[in-house]
């Protein structure tokens, strides 16, 4: 938690919190490709990107 905190404080202080949403999106996109290499729906998400 202290991670986010400090990294929210670094974009903050360069005026930097337009980077929020593409982090959070390439966060999130990596998490569902991570969860969805074991799953049936693989090839399905896979033809997306």
């Amino acid at each position: 938690m202290t991670f986010m905190m400090q990294m929210y404080r670094f974009l903050a202080s360069r005026r930097k919190l337009w980077m929020l949403p593409i982090i959070f999106m390439t966060v999130a996109i990596g998490g569902v490709l991570i969860l969805a290499h074991g799953s049936v729906i693989a090839p399905f998400i896979y033809t997306l990107f």
